[in-house]
Protein backbone atom coordinates (compact mmCIF):
# COMPACT_ATOMS: atom_id res chain seq x y z
CA UNK A 1 0.00 0.00 0.00
CA UNK A 2 1.65 2.92 -1.13
CA UNK A 3 0.10 6.90 -0.05
CA UNK A 4 1.11 9.95 -2.22
CA UNK A 5 1.15 12.85 -0.10
CA UNK A 6 0.72 15.99 -1.96
CA UNK A 7 1.69 19.67 -0.18
CA UNK A 8 1.50 23.11 -1.60
CA UNK A 9 4.97 25.16 -2.59
CA UNK A 10 3.40 28.73 -1.63
CA UNK A 11 4.34 30.51 0.93
CA UNK A 12 2.99 34.03 0.46
CA UNK A 13 -0.71 34.84 1.80
CA UNK A 14 -2.17 37.50 -1.23
CA UNK A 15 -0.65 40.65 -1.09
CA UNK A 16 -0.57 40.70 2.99
CA UNK A 17 2.99 40.61 3.36
CA UNK A 18 2.18 37.49 5.69
CA UNK A 19 3.31 33.82 4.84
CA UNK A 20 1.20 31.02 4.87
CA UNK A 21 2.02 27.53 3.41
CA UNK A 22 0.35 24.02 4.25
CA UNK A 23 -1.11 23.46 7.96
CA UNK A 24 0.59 21.31 10.23
CA UNK A 25 -1.80 19.22 11.67
CA UNK A 26 -3.42 18.91 8.51
CA UNK A 27 -0.22 17.02 6.87
CA UNK A 28 0.67 15.46 10.75
CA UNK A 29 -2.36 13.37 11.29
CA UNK A 30 -2.76 12.15 8.04
CA UNK A 31 1.20 11.59 7.63
CA UNK A 32 0.76 8.75 11.02
CA UNK A 33 -2.50 7.28 9.64
CA UNK A 34 -1.22 6.21 6.88
CA UNK A 35 2.24 5.53 8.80
CA UNK A 36 0.86 3.47 11.67
CA UNK A 37 -1.25 1.31 8.81
CA UNK A 38 1.99 0.31 7.09
CA UNK A 39 2.20 2.14 4.20
CA UNK A 40 4.59 3.14 1.78
CA UNK A 41 4.14 7.58 1.91
CA UNK A 42 6.06 9.25 -0.45
CA UNK A 43 6.01 13.09 -0.19
CA UNK A 44 5.49 15.58 -3.40
CA UNK A 45 5.40 19.49 -3.80
CA UNK A 46 5.52 21.65 -6.91
CA UNK A 47 8.93 22.79 -6.27
CA UNK A 48 10.09 19.88 -4.21
CA UNK A 49 12.19 20.20 -1.01
CA UNK A 50 10.97 21.77 2.17
CA UNK A 51 7.44 22.84 1.72
CA UNK A 52 6.13 25.80 3.58
CA UNK A 53 4.60 25.44 7.02
CA UNK A 54 2.01 28.00 7.73
CA UNK A 55 3.41 29.84 10.46
CA UNK A 56 0.08 30.02 12.44
CA UNK A 57 -0.45 26.06 12.60
CA UNK A 58 2.89 26.47 13.73
CA UNK A 59 2.01 28.50 17.03
CA UNK A 60 1.36 26.69 20.55
CA UNK A 61 -2.32 26.89 20.34
CA UNK A 62 -2.34 24.58 17.00
CA UNK A 63 -0.50 21.72 18.08
CA UNK A 64 -2.15 18.30 18.60
CA UNK A 65 -1.11 14.93 19.55
CA UNK A 66 0.15 14.58 15.79
CA UNK A 67 1.97 17.56 15.84
CA UNK A 68 3.83 16.87 18.56
CA UNK A 69 4.74 13.73 17.32
CA UNK A 70 6.21 14.97 14.23
CA UNK A 71 8.38 17.93 16.10
CA UNK A 72 10.14 14.58 17.83
CA UNK A 73 10.25 12.79 14.43
CA UNK A 74 13.57 13.38 12.93
CA UNK A 75 13.34 10.87 9.89
CA UNK A 76 9.74 12.23 9.16
CA UNK A 77 11.08 15.57 9.31
CA UNK A 78 14.01 14.90 6.55
CA UNK A 79 11.32 13.13 4.40
CA UNK A 80 9.47 16.53 4.80
CA UNK A 81 12.42 18.83 3.92
CA UNK A 82 12.99 15.98 0.69
CA UNK A 83 9.35 16.32 -0.69
CA UNK A 84 10.16 15.08 -4.44
CA UNK A 85 9.38 17.65 -7.32
CA UNK A 86 5.94 16.62 -8.66
CA UNK A 87 5.90 16.78 -12.43
CA UNK A 88 8.96 14.00 -11.84
CA UNK A 89 6.17 11.81 -10.16
CA UNK A 90 3.58 9.61 -11.89
CA UNK A 91 0.90 8.07 -10.31
CA UNK A 92 2.02 4.73 -11.18
CA UNK A 93 2.77 2.27 -8.37
CA UNK A 94 0.56 4.90 -5.73
CA UNK A 95 -2.74 3.31 -4.32
CA UNK A 96 -3.96 6.55 -3.36
CA UNK A 97 -2.85 10.34 -3.10
CA UNK A 98 -3.94 12.74 -0.30
CA UNK A 99 -3.77 16.46 -0.24
CA UNK A 100 -2.96 18.56 3.22
CA UNK A 101 -4.59 21.73 3.28
CA UNK A 102 -3.26 25.40 4.18
CA UNK A 103 -3.82 28.55 2.49
CA UNK A 104 -1.07 28.05 0.08
CA UNK A 105 -2.81 25.38 -2.31
CA UNK A 106 -5.45 27.71 -3.16
CA UNK A 107 -2.35 29.81 -5.27
CA UNK A 108 -0.14 26.91 -6.65
CA UNK A 109 -1.92 23.31 -6.61
CA UNK A 110 -5.60 24.72 -7.46
CA UNK A 111 -4.19 25.73 -10.66
CA UNK A 112 -1.22 23.31 -11.36
CA UNK A 113 -1.19 21.31 -14.54
CA UNK A 114 0.94 18.46 -12.96
CA UNK A 115 -1.95 18.10 -9.85
CA UNK A 116 -5.04 18.14 -12.29
CA UNK A 117 -2.95 15.38 -14.76
CA UNK A 118 -2.67 13.48 -11.49
CA UNK A 119 -5.94 13.64 -10.10
CA UNK A 120 -7.64 13.15 -13.20
CA UNK A 121 -5.81 9.83 -13.50
CA UNK A 122 -6.41 8.45 -10.07
CA UNK A 123 -10.00 9.35 -10.52
CA UNK A 124 -10.15 7.17 -14.41
CA UNK A 125 -8.03 4.12 -12.57
CA UNK A 126 -10.72 4.29 -9.54
CA UNK A 127 -8.08 4.42 -7.09
CA UNK A 128 -9.43 7.14 -4.43
CA UNK A 129 -8.24 10.85 -4.07
CA UNK A 130 -8.49 13.14 -0.80
CA UNK A 131 -8.22 16.54 0.07
CA UNK A 132 -8.73 18.40 3.72
CA UNK A 133 -9.91 22.18 4.58
CA UNK A 134 -8.27 24.43 1.50
CA UNK A 135 -6.82 21.70 -0.28
CA UNK A 136 -10.29 20.63 -2.24
CA UNK A 137 -9.17 23.57 -3.98
CA UNK A 138 -7.25 21.39 -6.12
CA UNK A 139 -10.93 20.09 -7.62
CA UNK A 140 -11.05 23.55 -9.49
CA UNK A 141 -10.23 22.20 -13.21
CA UNK A 142 -9.82 18.13 -13.12
CA UNK A 143 -12.45 16.82 -15.09
CA UNK A 144 -13.80 13.42 -15.00
CA UNK A 145 -14.17 11.04 -18.30
CA UNK A 146 -17.65 12.86 -18.97
CA UNK A 147 -15.49 15.99 -19.60
CA UNK A 148 -17.61 17.29 -16.48
CA UNK A 149 -16.12 19.05 -13.36
CA UNK A 150 -14.97 16.05 -11.47
CA UNK A 151 -16.83 16.93 -8.41
CA UNK A 152 -19.87 17.21 -9.97
CA UNK A 153 -22.40 15.77 -8.46
CA UNK A 154 -20.84 14.21 -6.15
CA UNK A 155 -21.20 14.85 -2.22
CA UNK A 156 -18.23 17.25 -1.38
CA UNK A 157 -17.04 19.47 1.74
CA UNK A 158 -14.06 22.13 1.92
CA UNK A 159 -13.50 25.04 3.78
CA UNK A 160 -16.29 27.18 4.71
CA UNK A 161 -17.01 30.65 3.33
CA UNK A 162 -17.79 31.20 7.05
CA UNK A 163 -14.83 29.86 8.18
CA UNK A 164 -12.97 31.99 5.88
CA UNK A 165 -14.52 35.19 7.31
CA UNK A 166 -13.70 33.66 10.93
CA UNK A 167 -9.90 33.59 9.47
CA UNK A 168 -10.40 37.57 8.21
CA UNK A 169 -9.23 36.12 4.60
CA UNK A 170 -11.99 35.74 2.26
CA UNK A 171 -10.98 39.05 0.74
CA UNK A 172 -7.82 37.59 0.55
CA UNK A 173 -8.04 34.38 -1.18
CA UNK A 174 -8.29 34.22 -4.91
CA UNK A 175 -11.43 32.31 -4.32
CA UNK A 176 -13.35 30.55 -1.52
CA UNK A 177 -13.93 27.35 -1.59
CA UNK A 178 -16.97 26.64 -0.49
CA UNK A 179 -18.18 28.36 -3.67
CA UNK A 180 -15.99 27.08 -6.19
CA UNK A 181 -17.42 23.57 -5.53
CA UNK A 182 -20.70 24.48 -5.56
CA UNK A 183 -19.79 26.32 -8.94
CA UNK A 184 -18.01 23.22 -9.95
CA UNK A 185 -21.51 20.86 -9.85
CA UNK A 186 -20.14 19.58 -6.16
CA UNK A 187 -23.30 18.85 -3.77
CA UNK A 188 -21.49 20.83 -1.06
CA UNK A 189 -22.13 19.62 2.87
CA UNK A 190 -20.58 21.21 5.93
CA UNK A 191 -20.50 20.99 9.31
CA UNK A 192 -20.17 23.20 12.29
CA UNK A 193 -17.62 25.27 12.32
CA UNK A 194 -14.17 24.14 13.48
CA UNK A 195 -15.72 20.70 14.20
CA UNK A 196 -14.69 17.70 11.96
CA UNK A 197 -16.55 16.75 9.19
CA UNK A 198 -15.68 14.63 6.14
CA UNK A 199 -17.16 13.03 3.55
CA UNK A 200 -16.84 9.76 1.45
CA UNK A 201 -18.52 9.49 -2.24
CA UNK A 202 -17.44 6.87 -4.30
CA UNK A 203 -13.52 7.02 -4.29
CA UNK A 204 -13.27 10.64 -3.79
CA UNK A 205 -12.79 11.95 0.35
CA UNK A 206 -12.91 15.32 1.51
CA UNK A 207 -12.45 17.05 5.16
CA UNK A 208 -14.01 20.63 5.69
CA UNK A 209 -11.35 21.66 8.16
CA UNK A 210 -7.84 20.95 10.38
CA UNK A 211 -10.13 19.26 13.06
CA UNK A 212 -11.23 16.92 9.62
CA UNK A 213 -7.99 15.85 8.41
CA UNK A 214 -7.45 12.77 10.67
CA UNK A 215 -11.38 11.37 10.04
CA UNK A 216 -10.50 12.30 6.02
CA UNK A 217 -7.28 10.32 6.15
CA UNK A 218 -8.81 7.18 7.72
CA UNK A 219 -11.80 7.23 5.33
CA UNK A 220 -9.15 7.15 2.72
CA UNK A 221 -7.42 4.54 4.63
CA UNK A 222 -11.04 2.53 4.17
CA UNK A 223 -11.28 2.79 0.89
CA UNK A 224 -8.26 0.61 0.57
Amino acid sequence: MRVLMVLTSHDRLGDTGEKTGFWLEEFAAPYYVFKDAGAGIVLASPKGGQPPVDPKSDAEDAQTEATRRFKGDPASQKALAETRVLSEIGDEGFDAVFYPGGHGPLWDLAEDADSTRLIERFARSDRPVAAVCHAPAVFRHPKGADGKPLVAGKRVTGFTNSEEAAAGLTDVVPFLVEDMLAANGGRYEKGDDWAPFAITDGKLVTGQNPASSEEAARRLLALL
